[in-house]
């Protein structure tokens, strides 16, 4: 049975850095890229935290260079998503469109998706004023009234980083008392720079081109008010990708891929997890980027391992 050497699903920076020192290590990479090819930053504009850019680049421009960059030592990429994968057997199988391929190990980069409100406004004005990460678009809200909606630590955490640039953090949450550690809820508390507006959700997100206000909907009276803000930073929640890998690999409770420490290896030998779909710590792209190269390298051991079989089945 012909088996490539690696296939690697996923197209964001994690996967395309994995291409890239696959493909220049000779292994000749199989990318899935995924029908939404390119991962979150394709929904990003300004990236200006990405080192190397020191002027900022668009997000989808980024991930061009980036997949330009594996194409050019040699990397393939089929455009579809994958259908199932069998790591059972060996080599392992994966089917896109009704057809297999076969890899002797395959690095995973399905990423992750920042839970939305479902807003009908809300997609449009992304990377508009709608933001799911205050660390990556926090510098451009110096000076503005803006809001974040949620009530974990991550919604916490998110507040008081944005109160490094915003004049103002409105903190919007449906219920009347927080749900984060009581240590991130002092610390909000204390921060002169945020407010609370308790027992509210979104219920529309107002702009022409950008974010100007928010509409809010209280959940005991029902009242609705407007809430002038320039930014919203949507704090609710990360999926990960990994629908695809239930009862293939270990997933834990949060339904990330468990990677053993200190490296990229899955349960499963041979099949390795690179950025946000086992990342629910940092979630930026130089960090999915670093894990890409690390399963790479890791790839690229474990084929050694396997003696003379690790050469490439054209």
């Amino acid at each position: 049975m012909n088996a490539r050497d690696v296939v690697i699903i996923g197209s964001g920076p994690a996967g395309l850095t994995a291409a890239i020192y696959t493909a220049r290590a000779n292994l000749k990479p199989l990318v899935i890229e995924g029908l939404r090819a390119g991962g979150q930053l394709m929904l990003t504009t300004d990236v200006e935290n990405y080192p190397g850019f020191p002027d900022g680049i668009v997000g989808p421009d980024l991930m061009a260079k980036f997949r330009e960059q594996a194409e050019r030592f040699g990397a393939e990429f089929i455009t579809a998503d994958v259908d199932e994968v069998d790591f059972s057997v060996t080599p392992k199988r994966v089917r896109i469109g009704g057809q297999d391929e076969f890899a002797k190990t395959v690095i995973i980069s399905t990423g992750a998706e920042a839970r939305m409100l479902g807003l009908p406004n809300e997609h449009d004005l992304l990377g508009h004023g709608v933001s799911t990460c205050a660390t990556c678009d926090g510098f451009f809200f110096r000076g503005h009234n803006i809001a974040v909606v949620g009530g974990g630590d991550s919604a916490l955490e998110e507040a008081n980083f944005l109160t490094r640039f915003a004049d103002k953090v409105t903190l919007v949450h449906r219920r009347k008392e927080l749900r984060a550690s009581k240590i991130m809820q002092d610390r909000a508390f204390a921060n002169p720079k945020i407010e609370f507006l308790w027992n509210s959700v979104v219920t529309d997100v107002k702009g022409t081109g950008r974010v100007e206000a928010l509409e809010l909907s209280d959940t005991e009276s029902g009242a609705v008010s407007e809430l002038e803000v320039t930014g919203l930073f949507v704090a609710i929640g990360h999926d990960p990708n990994t629908k695809l890998f239930a009862g293939q690999l270990e997933l834990d409770d949060g339904g990330y891929i468990v990677t053993r420490p200190d490296s990229t290896a899955t349960s499963i030998p041979g099949v390795f997890a690179a950025g946000d779909v086992q990342d629910h710590i940092y979630r930026q792209a130089i960090t999915a980027a670093g894990s890409g190269c690390m399963a790479a390298l890791e790839t690229e051991r474990y084929l050694e391992t396997l003696g003379d079989e690790a050469t490439a089945v054209e």
